[in-house]
């Protein structure tokens, strides 16, 4: 996400969103945090969903229905969905992706990708009869 986002043009480089939902529950809860301390919130409570959400993955797909990339790069696309369409604007933390530029959804979509496919094939891995 990091990488791709300093790609981006100067208007579209506003905070990542693990940084702004961050942001946004810490006031919600009046919680007064330092920049350090919103980046250190943010990062653990990225990877902890990024963690349950894979556990959820792998409660999910016991059956090998499709190449583990290929089911991997679905989930994190459905993750995405989820988040950014689904339950982030619902309880009005973050506006929808459609309110966000075309290439930050990009990046985000992506980066959900990359994480899908990794975990993906990493979960089929730890479930193979070969081990």
């Amino acid at each position: 996400m990091i990488i791709g986002w300093r790609l981006l043009p100067a208007r579209e480089k506003y905070p990542l969103p693990p940084q702004q939902i961050t942001g946004k529950i810490a006031d919600q809860l009046n919680v007064d945090l330092s920049e350090p301390e919103r980046d250190a919130v943010a990062l653990t409570l990225h990877f902890a969903y990024g963690a349950a959400a894979g556990a959820t993955y792998g409660l999910l797909t016991p059956l090998p229905l499709l190449p583990a990339s290929i089911q991997g790069a679905l989930a994190g696309v459905a993750l995405w969905v989820g988040s950014y369409l689904g339950w982030l604007p619902a309880l009005r933390i973050l506006p929808p992706a459609t309110r966000h530029p075309r290439r930050r959804n990009l990046l985000m979509i992506a980066a959900h990708i990359v994480w899908g496919v990794t975990f993906g094939v990493i979960n089929r891995k730890l479930n193979s009869e070969d081990q």
